[in-house]
């Protein structure tokens, strides 16, 4: 029986623990990929081996040796690895966060939002994008009586676009937010709400 009383030991002191691992002194992970040395960020190259009098593995190909999920390079690079995490739409987490800015804002935020539940990270760049580009919006219909504010506002859009783009591709492998002034914070409690 349980007691509650406050100011009592926790419960972890009474608790059986479980035994070690039989058979080895030093605790390993259930994951072979986790116990081996790895040199991350070196690539796989095939390597000739002695031949055995077989023909089939005169040649082997050593296997590409898989990096952790966030081990990645920088923008740009291979990102293959970076399928842990599940999306509803079957993309790549960070290109779908990406889409939130790069299908004609504030529409492809919105668009996700409908369509993506399962990834926070996704939901939160669609929150941010949809808030800061609808607001965008109504400064381009507020400024629209002149053409170089109109022209200069779209320079800033397509600016902020690449940036947001680009932090949000960074950020998969972490998970890291960047947030927008005022309208980060805002999309951030806004998925946590829901």
């Amino acid at each position: 029986m349980a007691n509650f009383a406050p100011y009592q030991d926790t419960p972890e002191t009474q608790r059986a623990l479980s035994p070690p691992p039989a058979g080895s002194s030093r605790v390993t992970s259930p994951r072979a990929s986790l116990d081996r040395t790895r040199n991350i960020g070196t690539a796989a190259v095939s390597s000739p081996r002695i031949s055995t009098g077989r023909q089939h593995d005169r040649w082997a190909v050593q296997e590409p040796e898989r990096t952790a999920w966030n081990a990645m390079p920088a923008f740009g690079g291979v990102r293959e690895d970076l399928d842990m995490f599940e999306t509803r739409l079957g993309i790549r987490m960070d290109y779908e966060a990406c889409l939130a800015y790069l299908l004609l804002p504030p529409a492809g935020g919105a668009l996700l939002l409908v369509l993506e539940h399962r990834s926070d990270f996704v939901r939160f760049h669609a929150w941010q994008s949809s808030l800061l580009f609808s607001f965008i919006f109504v400064l381009h219909i507020i400024f629209s009586f002149s053409s170089i504010l109109s022209w200069l506002l779209f320079v800033c859009d397509i600016a902020l676009i690449g940036f947001l783009t680009m932090h949000a591709y960074q950020d998969a492998g972490t998970l890291d937010r960047y947030e927008v002034p005022f309208f980060g914070p805002l999309a951030s409690s806004i998925l946590d709400d829901e």
